[in-house]
């Protein structure tokens, strides 16, 4: 599914998150956030993301080019783009992401972004520290964040398309993001920023977000209060956008 753009209108900034379920890219110039679904047949039957990391390059870049082409939604080279990456990720896994950005793209500056920090940004939450979950389709991940740099970070390889199909299929999801909470708060970096983060109560991000229950089920789980900001599957591109603004507009103000 597409959403198409109000205007012609060439973009300066780009952010993008490439996910397992979907690939979200936001474009400054055209107040709009496009959505497809990578459904690009590739060996057995997966997409061309898994688990955070491109597992197919070539069909990931066949898909974002399909999407670019298209007269309707033209992003013109040079653009600052940022993207999204799971947080403490395969770094073997950053080469790829990389290369299909640069080929899609052409970019002027290319940056990235662990996807928790781009979601506290597009969710716009209040300055202080944060505890931050995102549950995603293959992954969850669980941060303590504070003046825009990650205190202490944990990932799980379990997402939406791992709930089981019995009476509790939302079941691993609570117990890793439990779990997961747990972790962090055991943190011995800086433990005064991770209790505060914690008393301030959980923001749940993502797809799994919408989840009908999921927010109260990780709540009592977890002993923690937990809220989620408007359409929370939409946090992380938007926090990419705006961070590729940010870097756009410090390089205009350079001599």
């Amino acid at each position: 599914m597409f959403t198409t753009l109000e205007s012609p209108a060439e973009p300066t900034a780009v952010g993008v998150d490439l996910g397992s379920a979907g690939t979200r890219i936001w474009a400054s110039g055209c107040g709009t956030v496009h959505v497809t679904n990578p459904a690009v047949p590739v060996a057995r039957g997966s997409g061309p993301v898994v688990r955070g990391r491109i597992t197919n390059p070539d069909s990931m870049r066949v898909l974002l080019s399909g999407l670019l082409n298209d007269p309707r939604r033209a992003f013109p080279p040079g653009a600052v783009v940022v993207a999204c990456r799971p947080v403490g990720g395969d770094p073997r896994a950053e080469p790829a992401l990389r290369e299909v950005m640069t080929t899609v793209f052409a970019p002027q500056r290319l940056l990235l972004i662990d996807t928790v920090r781009a979601a506290a940004i597009g969710s716009g939450v209040a300055p202080g520290p944060l505890l931050i979950a995102d549950v995603g389709a293959h992954l969850t991940e669980v941060a303590v964040l504070a003046r825009g740099a990650t205190v202490a970070a944990h990932r799980r390889d379990v997402g939406l398309h791992d709930r089981t199909g019995g009476t509790d299929p939302d079941a691993p999801i609570v117990a890793a993001v439990s779990d997961l909470i747990g972790q962090v708060r055991r943190s011995r970096h800086r433990p005064e920023t991770v209790a505060a983060a914690v008393r301030a109560g959980l923001l749940l991000v993502g797809g799994g977000a919408s989840r009908p229950g999921l927010g109260a089920r990780i709540a009592g789980a977890a002993g923690i209060a937990v809220r989620r900001p408007p359409a929370p599957q939409l946090t992380a591109v938007r926090g990419a956008g705006l961070a590729a603004l940010a870097a756009m507009r410090r390089g205009a103000l350079r001599p």
